[in-house]
């Protein structure tokens, strides 16, 4: 069966490495494990290179392994390697591709020679490389470009599916601030519904395009989710990881205004969570945002390790997973989204997606939360982003709503280094009282680190 290559963004930046980067640094493309990162690498080698060597570190031969015992030689390295692959290398048009490279860490070590070396290029691909059994040992080189693959945004699913038109709308009426009216905003909401469902892992969307058939969908993203879950046995032999995963949607779902470890296990110290969730972030399965006890321009460095929201990396494994343990046929969100007749009580359907297009922009993420005056209540701001030396509060509405008491009360509080206010609903565009409402499918398009006007 021939792979599905889809057009992807990351290969502009591929691109960039090849014609600025290329003679000194290698190109390390990180990601989460079936994003895409091993067939947008071979597509980039064959058709940018002369020939390339593609080694799948999870599925060679022992004689190619070994290799990379001893490769203080590089004539025979090189002419062993040609050899074996039956891939004839041609200096300075070449690249060789180390895929998975976290399985053999003296691989990822010996590309400080290799770039010196200075004869082909290298691209490696990798998930969990941060992990200590996968660096253990072994000087991480310096010689690499690194960049983060994710799951394919909104424009790049309209693309997948062949729609050429619909992101070039949405860009116009931003660009307007304009609604799009009854019709049209229907329109684009049941596309983008479509997207949460099914979400922006290859293998779903392409499955989608073959069947038609969101059940037949959401056994693939099934299986995506038990590869996670295996992987992070890696990370953790208790499974504490694989139970912080699973309860990520419980977890947003109790509109806490932080993780609960209560939804992962019984008993377990914040010390235990803690100490994982650098290797959990270090998979790209996971997107979190911290706390900012002082919203401003320096929410980074004075972010609340312990105080944090979990999102899962991809809105369509996040609708899998929040009913894992049920049927497809038992899964409400699908139907509900179908229809768009989602309650407010699974509204954290769109908070991911929304903190999962925040991410995909390069955005940090960080959510407030003030006492409101009110016992047992507090105001939430959903996710703060910084612009320059302001911020830009955005709270997320995923139904009918009547008020934004969060909102102002934060903008009240912080009015000095408010730059533009948000909420992100299911409803048309509109500007009121100093605030964008922005339909959730305009967020992938919006630049909030720019000025509007």
């Amino acid at each position: 069966m021939i792979k599905t290559v889809f057009r992807r963004k990351i290969y502009d930046e591929m691109l960039d490495w090849k014609e600025r980067r290329s003679d000194k640094y290698a190109l390390l493309i990180k990601g989460a494990r079936r994003v895409g990162k091993s067939t947008i690498a071979e597509e980039f080698a064959r058709k940018n290179f002369r020939s390339y060597i593609l080694i799948d570190f999870a599925h060679t031969s022992r004689e190619i392994m070994e290799l990379f015992d001893d490769t203080y030689n590089l004539d025979f390295f090189f002419l062993q390697l040609q050899q074996l692959t039956g891939v004839r290398l041609y200096k300075n048009e070449s690249v060789i591709i180390f895929d998975e490279v976290q399985l053999l860490p003296r691989a990822r070590q010996a590309i400080k020679y290799l770039v010196a070396d200075g004869r082909y290029k290298y691209i490696e691909t990798g998930s969990l490389l941060s992990i200590r059994k996968n660096t253990k040992d072994i000087l991480i080189p310096s010689e690499e470009h690194r960049i983060s693959m994710y799951p394919m945004d909104f424009e790049e699913f309209l693309w997948a599916i062949g729609d050429d038109i619909t992101a070039d709308t949405i860009s116009l009426l931003l660009k307007k601030r304009r609604a799009a009216g009854n019709s049209l905003h229907r329109n684009l909401m049941r596309i983008f519904r479509l997207y949460m469902l099914i979400g922006g892992m290859p293998q779903a969307i392409e499955t989608y395009l073959e069947h038609n058939n969101l059940q037949v969908v959401d056994e693939i993203k099934r299986e995506i989710v038990d590869l996670y879950e295996e992987d992070f046995t890696k990370i953790d032999g208790t499974g504490l990881a694989g139970d912080i995963y699973d309860s990520i949607p419980a977890s947003l779902t109790g509109n806490a205004s932080r993780y609960m470890l209560s939804n992962a296990r019984g008993g377990i110290r914040t010390e235990q969570v803690r100490e994982l969730i650098p290797d959990i972030l270090s998979s790209y399965t996971v997107n979190i945002a911290y706390h900012a006890n002082n919203p401003g321009a320096g929410m980074l460095l004075e972010k609340d390790a312990g105080r944090y929201k979990l999102f899962t990396s991809d809105v369509g494994l996040f609708v899998t997973l929040a009913f894992k343990d049920k049927r497809y046929t038992d899964n409400i969100i699908y139907n509900k989204l179908l229809s768009d007749k989602l309650e407010a009580n699974l509204g954290y359907v769109y908070e991911n997606v929304v903190a999962q297009m925040l991410t995909a922009k390069g955005n940090h993420l960080f959510y407030y939360t003030m006492e409101s005056g009110t016992s047992n209540h507090l105001y939430e701001i959903d996710f703060i982003l910084s612009s320059g030396n302001k911020i830009n509060p955005v709270e997320v509405k995923s139904g009918n709503y009547r008020n934004h008491k969060s909102l102002d009360a934060f903008c009240d509080k912080y009015s000095s280094r408010i730059k533009n206010k948000y909420i992100v609903h299911t409803k048309d565009y509109k500007w009121e009282n100093g605030i964008h409402h922005l339909p959730v499918y305009m967020v992938p398009f919006e630049q909030f680190g720019q000025e509007i006007w």
